[in-house]
């Protein structure tokens, strides 16, 4: 099924030369997502809108005039300033998590503006990005949504004793799997309805 959205979408992506896998590359969403806009399944959120104007070189406001309302979804954030983990993780979540909104952030800011506006059911944190940590970035989406479930990811072991304060729910090594990201989703604090089954 097609949208106007989806269509407009669709031009402009081919009239930049872009393919769907360049798009979601740069703004940190997985190429399906974007297939889904493309085809009406989907469309993104009000953080995402501003970037994928810009990426397609459109004024926000010719995107806005042709999106229907969008379906309650939930969302779901990745957080780590490492591209790869970024470009690799999303696409194991939403083949996990098909039904929701799972969008990536490079910069912790902008991932708690995101948070400020959007209901975040799940988050998965790095837990080293530079300035904010991943556990001042924890108690930041907790202040604003103290239901949001809170995975840290991490390559080392150690730190993993120290998540254990912060009121997050899980701790995963990276990189993501399929496997453990399904096995943390029977163990979260708050537990979540997705509105399908998973993959």
């Amino acid at each position: 099924m097609s949208s106007p959205f989806g269509e407009i979408i669709k031009n402009l992506r081919q009239q930049n030369n872009l393919s769907q896998q360049q798009l979601a590359e740069r703004l940190f969403v997985d190429r399906s997502t974007v297939a889904r806009w493309e085809n009406g399944q989907r469309t993104p959120d009000a953080l995402l809108l501003p970037r994928l104007a810009l990426c397609l070189n459109v004024d926000l406001a010719t995107l806005l005039k042709s999106i229907d309302e969008p379906e309650d979804t939930k969302n779901v954030i990745l957080v780590d300033d490492e591209r790869i983990i970024l470009t690799g993780g999303l696409p194991i979540l939403e083949k996990v998590l098909p039904t929701a909104s799972i969008t990536g952030f490079i910069k912790p800011s902008d991932a708690v503006k995101f948070a400020e506006s959007h209901n975040i059911a799940l988050a998965f944190l790095d837990i080293e990005m530079g300035k904010i940590s991943g556990f001042d970035l924890c108690h930041k989406l907790l202040d604003i949504n103290p239901r949001t479930n809170v995975v840290f990811l991490t390559s080392y072991i150690e730190h993993s004793f120290k998540a254990w304060d912060t009121g997050a729910c899980g701790f995963l090594m990276k990189p993501l799997s399929k496997a453990d990201v399904e096995k943390q989703l029977t163990r979260l604090r708050f537990p979540v309805v997705w509105g399908g089954t998973n993959e």
